[in-house]
Parts: structure tokens; sequence; C-alpha cells
């Protein structure tokens, strides 16, 4: 999920930031299967740089799969 950085060569763990999308907001095929399964939201997980690094279907599961792969989980409003 994550390639190494000099936060992780310090032995701190890379902050990441969680949000919540709207799936209107979404490319098509992301769209489509979010649709599908009922969900009007989902929540994007997101490096310092600003890259979507995955999207998952609640915020908890957000923050439980940042931090299963040694990141700092953060939320942004």
């Amino acid at each position: 999920m994550h390639e190494p950085n000099d936060k992780m060569n310090a032995g701190e763990r890379p902050i990441v930031y969680v949000r919540k999308v709207r799936v209107d907001d979404l490319p098509e095929e992301i769209r489509a299967q979010a649709s599908g399964a009922g969900l009007k939201e989902l929540y994007a997980i997101g490096n310092e740089a600003g890259e979507q690094l995955a999207l998952v279907k609640d915020r908890k599961l957000a923050f439980v799969m940042a931090r299963q792969n040694d990141m700092m989980p953060v939320s942004v409003h």
C-alpha cells in the first residue's frame, strides 16, 4: 500500500489522510461498483503528496487498514 520514505527510515510511521468522498465524484468504473453495492460514499486514504492510496467502505476500516500498513491515519474534514 505504500513505499518506504524518510520517515520510515527514521522509525516514524508516515501520516495518511482519511476523508469521506461521494461516490458520484469518483470515476465511472468505481461509481458502478460502489452503486452496485448500495454505497453513496466511500472513504479515501491518501498520502502527504495527495496521492489516493485506497478506497474503503467506512471510516473505521480506513483507520484499521492504515494502521495495519504501519501508517498513522489522520481524519480530514
